[in-house]
Parts: C-alpha cells; sequence; structure tokens
C-alpha cells in the first residue's frame, strides 16, 4: 500500500501498488475527457511529492517548462510508492428542481433519475405529496471511458458495452438505494423513472448502440422499457417498477420529452422552442398542433471541453467575463486563481472580444495570438472556432426546424433553455455572439426540465407519455436540403 496525498485539500488515501491513477482519481471527481487515452490535457496533475516519469504522449502533449514543473498526465500513471499531488478539487453545480406541479396523489415513494451524460442527478418524491425528501447528485461512472457520447459510442463498439451497462446500473441503483436511506423508513418505493438520451438510453437497456455509430444514426429501440430491480442487480425491493421513458429518434431522447411536458409545449397555443445546449445540444420547436425536433452535434465547448484552457464549472473557473473601463474583467469560480475557463465564461469572453473589437464577425482575432483573460488564462484563436462550431449547429438547428413549421424566428413567443449551462449562460452574450437571435424577454432558463418531467411521469400512465412521443417528429438536420448554407451562415457572429 502506497498512501496518496491530493492538495490542496489534504485527502489522504491509503491505494494498492500499481494502481492506475485514473480509477483513482476518477472517484475524487476529476474528469478524463478523452476516456483516458492520452489524447488531451485535460487530466493534468502536478506531482508536488514523488516523481512520475514522462511518457512519450506527454512529451509530445506538454510543454517543457509543464515538464520541468512537475505536471503530468494522469491516465498515463500507476502508484508505485508515495506520492503527493496538486488536484483542484472539483465541484458539480447540478441542478436540481423544486418546480411545484400538479399531480393525481398515488401511495408510497418514488424515484425521479436525469441520467445525463456527465452528471446524474435523482430525487426522492412522496408520491402522496409530492414533496421531494432527498436529493443526490453525482458524476456519470462512465465517464472514465469518454466525455462524450460519441467517446462512450466508440468504446462500446470495442467491446465494452457491457462494461458501460455495469457501471451505470450499478451507479442508478446505488443512487436510489442512497436516496431511499435518506428517506422516511418504511415506506415501499413504487416506482423509479428515469430518463436521459438515445445513447445512455441504449446503455442502460442493454440495447445495441451501433446503429448510433454511423450514419443514418438511427437508433436501435425509442420504446419506454420497465425493469424489476432483480434484473439490474438492484436490492431496493421486489415491487416496484423501474421504468427507462421513450427516446424520439435519432439522439433525441426521454431527457427532450421530459423537457417537453415540463415546459408545456405539447399544450401550447402558441409557438415555443426548447433548447437544450449540451455536448449533443437538442432543441424542439411546437405547439398542441405540431412538435419538431432535432439534434445538433454542438460539440462539448459549452461545457469546457476542447478549449485550450477550457474546464467545467469548478473552483477556479472563470465563469463569468465582463468589460470595465476598456478592458476585461474577470469571475473566478471560488474567488481564488483563474486556471481555465468554464462554457459561460468562453461565451462571455467572445462576446466581450466583439464588442472590443478584438475579434471579427468571421471569428478571427485582431490583437495577436491571444486574448488575455486572467492570471494564465487566455483564449485562443481555436477556442472561439470550437464555440462558432457550436453556437453555428445549434442556431441552425433551430432555424431549420423553425423553417419545417412554415414559421420565422419573430414567431417564437418562447424559448425556453433547459440545463445547467442554459441556466448560467448570460442571456445577453448569448444574443451577442447570435445563438440567441430574438428579443431576450422571450427567453427563459427553465431549470432542469429533463428532471422536473421525470418526476411528473411518476404520477402518469406510461401510456400517456407513448403517446406524446409519437406526436413529435424527429428531423435529420444532415437531410435538410439548405443544412449547409444556413449553418454557414450561423457560424458568423453578428457585426
Amino acid at each position: 500500500m502506497h498512501t496518496l496525498t491530493l492538495s490542496p485539500a489534504g485527502l489522504r488515501l491509503e491505494v494498492p501498488s500499481g494502481t492506475r491513477l485514473q480509477d483513482v482519481l476518477f472517484a475524487q471527481g476529476v474528469e478524463f475527457p478523452c476516456g483516458g487515452h492520452g489524447r488531451c490535457k485535460g487530466c493534468r496533475v502536478k506531482a508536488l511529492q514523488g516523481s512520475l516519469l514522462v511518457s512519450d504522449e506527454e512529451s509530445n502533449l506538454l510543454t517543457p517548462a509543464e515538464l520541468v514543473d512537475g505536471w503530468r498526465l494522469a491516465c498515463r500513471h500507476s502508484v508505485t510508492a508515495d506520492l503527493e499531488l496538486e488536484l483542484a478539487q472539483w465541484e458539480m453545480p447540478v441542478l436540481g428542481d423544486h418546480t411545484p406541479f400538479g399531480f393525481t396523489p398515488r401511495a408510497g415513494l418514488g424515484v425521479a433519475i436525469d441520467l445525463g451524460t456527465t452528471t446524474l442527478a435523482g430525487q426522492l418524491l412522496d408520491l402522496e405529496t409530492g414533496n421531494v425528501l432527498a436529493v443526490r447528485t453525482a458524476l456519470n461512472a462512465q465517464a472514465r471511458h469518454g466525455g462524450d457520447i460519441m467517446s462512450r459510442i466508440e468504446f462500446a463498439m470495442r467491446g465494452g458495452q457491457a462494461e458501460l451497462q455495469r457501471l451505470i446500473r450499478q451507479q442508478v441503483g446505488d443512487l436510489v438505494t442512497q436516496l431511499l436511506s435518506a428517506g422516511p423508513p418504511g415506506q415501499p418505493l413504487a416506482r423509479t423513472v428515469i430518463v436521459g438520451n438515445t445513447v445512455m438510453h441504449h446503455l442502460f437497456c442493454g440495447v445495441d448502440v451501433a446503429p448510433m455509430a454511423e450514419h443514418p444514426f438511427q437508433p436501435r429501440q425509442t420504446e419506454r422499457l420497465q425493469f424489476s430491480p432483480d434484473s439490474l442487480g438492484w436490492k431496493t425491493g421486489r415491487n416496484q417498477a423501474v421504468e427507462f421513458l421513450p427516446c424520439i429518434g435519432g439522439f433525441v431522447g426521454s431527457d427532450i420529452l421530459a423537457g417537453i411536458v415540463a415546459t408545456g409545449l405539447h399544450e401550447s397555443p402558441e409557438l415555443i422552442a426548447l433548447m437544450d445546449l449540451g455536448t449533443n445540444g437538442e432543441v424542439a420547436v411546437g405547439n398542441r398542433e405540431r412538435i419538431l425536433c432535432s439534434s445538433a452535434a454542438a460539440g462539448p465547448a459549452f461545457e469546457g471541453a476542447r478549449i485550450s484552457m477550457g474546464m467545467r464549472a469548478a473552483t477556479g473557473a472563470i465563469s463569468e467575463v465582463r468589460i470595465q473601463n476598456g478592458a476585461v474583467v474577470c469571475r473566478v469560480i471560488g474567488g481564488g486563481d483563474a486556471r481555465g475557463l468554464c462554457g459561460s465564461g468562453l461565451v462571455d469572453a467572445v462576446a466581450a472580444g466583439l464588442d472590443l473589437g478584438w475579434i471579427r464577425p468571421d471569428g478571427r482575432m485582431t490583437i495577436g495570438p491571444s486574448m488575455k483573460l486572467a492570471g494564465p488564462v487566455a483564449l485562443l484563436p481555436t477556442d472561439v472556432r470550437e464555440l462558432q462550431l457550436a453556437k453555428g449547429a445549434i442556431a441552425a438547428g433551430l432555424r431549420i426546424l423553425i423553417k419545417e413549421f412554415g414559421a420565422s424566428l419573430g414567431a417564437l413567443r418562447q424559448v425556453h433553455l433547459a440545463g445547467a449551462f442554459g441556466n448560467y449562460i448570460s442571456r445577453t452574450s448569448a444574443q451577442r455572439i447570435g445563438l440567441l437571435r430574438m428579443p431576450l424577454n422571450r427567453v427563459v432558463p427553465a431549470g432542469n426540465t429533463a428532471l422536473l418531467g421525470a418526476k411528473r411521469a411518476l404520477f402518469e400512465d406510461g401510456a400517456e407519455w407513448d403517446a406524446i412521443a409519437d406526436r413529435v417528429e424527429h428531423v435529420a438536420l444532415n437531410r435538410a436540403r439548405d443544412f449547409e448554407e444556413i449553418y454557414a451562415q450561423e457560424m458568423r457572429f453578428p457585426s
């Protein structure tokens, strides 16, 4: 056994010799965006005591100054002696939900789970009162095999689907057990409802993900699926029902279906939209007469990935950038030194650069090789390009759905922004970069609509949700005749 000390938290762990650092640090919240393949710099750690020999991948990815200073890639090393690493402890601001809604009381307890690619959020409810009794969140355990859904699919195609299924079923089961232990003793768990994107649906339910790896990206199965706790290996009681709500099509899953119900889009007399801004950005547009939806491969820029100094919204991340006296002023989460840039900070930084004339509408920088933000953190031209790709895909998706509807952007009465990023982003900055091309009084941060929808489903018959899913028309953007033209237009920033 060796002692592994994680600074600045002062956490000391006893670790068997030969244990991979990736396995140890993942449990402490460290992410491995490329799945631990040594292709990115997302898992950097600094050896304060002890030594880690430089690997070939590190020689190529890290600068000589970083290597001399002791920085290494955690995914390339194992624990072979006592070691102290500099490791900023990650925070996980996962949105819960406490929105009131109407329901018909039922007996027992219910659990609603929002199974995201990056995070899980679960709530325990008293089905007679609708009260939330406990909340638990966690980093998706599958993330050690890749930070986005395509890397998960890649791992599954290399023979890892059974492992991904095992990880997520066990983790969701543990989450349910934790929720129950925090609730009132003696009350039975009547029902568990899970929502998630199509890939999460397949990996949890044991459905082959191979069709999602290539064009036309049609899922093998989209139906609502039911399980017994025993079949999942859970120890939560024999009589409860476990349901994963139906997907819609392509990469649009039951999390968006839940969002449609949570926002009332399916009952609206006016045209409204739902936008979930994430790695796989989803958009739904409709009213009580018709609903269209699609997914856009936005890439992980909104979550800080593929950005030169990108990171999640955690301690040390620049989360807000504003202009003051002709210069940029940054807000850092935790109030300490800046060590990276999260999604909301990225959008703010580009918006500020546009206003100051440091970034042109075509995305080119006018002030040199980088835009300094705070401390060592700077915005590079490649970062601006990543944001252009992400916002262009989302904005193009919305325009195409509106066009399919036979309407214009001006006809949208309301746009609901779902998820953590949609609630933390500055709407003014999003408008400035051209992500939201509508009056801001029509844009509403909607919270965790996936979790709210899952809670509503605890009180409703599953057949009702099947009927709503059947009403939604999935539009494949790559089949739209003018997608490339609209995408190119939307990649530009407003003048």
